[in-house]
């Protein structure tokens, strides 16, 4: 008998959402240590590290009264909560875009003029930060998937827009390798070698 997969962690911070939701009401620690486990099958010795990380993150509200903490979320409360979240994801998105635009023009400008040197260098690494940064949205963009559907369709199109401009980047950096190759007979692996160019670097599905 195949033994019973435990929760992740995303699993965990929805149900407990859903103690907020459900209850509407305020409560200690050790409270939600009876409730959540008995209720929503969250492990005892998890139930704080889960809740640690929703008031973390701005979902969950907490605060001191003389010598205990006190925890709430109302239904109301966690709408405006992702909205903001939402509103600060989508000013991220645009900064991206706006970067993207102008390192791709650089990188148009490399391609004419086709001269190796410490800016197609930079160019490639600006394209593994856009990389990254690509990687920390699409992943914020999931966590709150539940949130507007309408909102999210939008980041979806801005993500298949981002995977195209990394990928126009990709096909210049092969044009240069394949000039650098026909030009001056200089193999692949030397030039990823000696221009730190991942030898697997390919484009993005």
């Amino acid at each position: 008998m195949s033994k019973k997969k435990g929760l992740s962690v995303e699993e965990k911070r929805k149900r407990m959402m859903e103690v907020f939701y459900e209850k509407k009401d305020v409560f200690q620690l050790k409270e939600l240590e009876k409730i959540c486990p008995k209720e929503k099958g969250i492990t005892p010795m998890s139930v704080k590290e889960i809740l640690q990380s929703l008031v973390d993150d701005n979902m969950v509200c907490a605060e001191k009264i003389g010598t205990s903490n006190y925890f709430w979320c109302f239904p109301s409360q966690a709408v405006l909560s992702r909205k903001r979240r939402l509103s600060e994801i989508n000013s991220e998105m645009e900064t991206l875009k706006k970067r993207k635009a102008n390192n791709g023009a650089a990188v148009e400008e490399a391609k004419k003029s086709r001269e190796e040197g410490t800016e197609r260098s930079a160019l490639l690494e600006e394209l593994g930060v856009k990389e990254k940064m690509l990687a920390a949205v699409t992943s914020e963009v999931i966590k709150y998937k539940e949130c507007d559907p309408e909102v999210l369709e939008q980041k979806k199109k801005e993500i298949s827009m981002c995977k195209e401009a990394i990928n126009r980047w990709t096909e210049n950096i092969f044009s240069v390798k394949s000039w650098c190759k026909n030009k001056f007979g200089i193999e692949t692996k030397t030039m990823c070698q000696n221009f730190g160019i991942p030898e697997e670097l390919d484009y993005i599905e």
